[in-house]
Order: structure tokens, then C-alpha cells, then sequence
């Protein structure tokens, strides 16, 4: 784990508090919140099924990821209205995946 020049984890400055998190999830219904052109969505969210139980999990049905929408590298934040459930095959697509 590397720590930076103030004393901040990669991980403490892109992770979301569980209770973001689960702030989230409620607010998404359990449906996957992504509304992305590039994902074929058309102005319409994709809504797909989620299971609580299954994030992170992308070889389970119903797997989901909490997704930052504007990276913490580029200023984003960690606070729930930077946060958004996507459905794993949606969160796989996106530019910071993996990355």
C-alpha cells in the first residue's frame, strides 16, 4: 500500500465510507443507476437487478460496484453525491476501470 507525501493511502483517498455506500444503494433501489450514452443507454438508466451481497463479485448475477462519477485523481470526492451503484458489465465499461 502506498502513501503519499500527506500521509493519505491510495486506498483512504478513493474509498467510499460503507455508509456512503449503503447510502447509495438505497437511494439506487438496488437498480443499477448508470446513465451513460457511451453504454447505450440513452438518456434511460440501465436499472439492471442488484444484489446486495454481490459486490465486487463480477461472476455472480446481480453483481454491482459503488463507482466514483468524477475520479478522486481528477478532484473528485468520496461523498455520496460523487457516488453511483453500477451493475458490473456497466462499471467494467467505464474509463477508470481497472485503472
Amino acid at each position: 500500500m502506498s502513501v503519499n507525501p500527506v500521509g493519505e493511502t491510495e486506498e483512504s483517498r478513493v474509498a467510499f465510507t460503507n455508509e456512503t455506500i449503503l447510502r447509495a444503494w438505497q437511494r439506487s433501489g438496488g437498480k443499477c443507476e448508470c446513465e451513460r450514452i457511451s453504454h447505450n443507454h440513452n438518456f434511460r438508466r440501465c436499472n439492471k437487478t442488484l444484489i446486495w451481497g454481490n459486490r465486487g463479485k463480477d461472476w455472480m448475477i446481480g453483481s454491482w460496484e459503488a463507482h466514483h462519477k468524477t475520479a478522486v485523481s481528477v478532484g473528485g470526492s468520496n461523498t455520496l453525491s460523487n457516488c453511483e451503484i453500477l451493475c458490473i458489465d456497466c462499471h467494467k465499461t467505464t474509463r477508470s476501470y481497472g485503472g
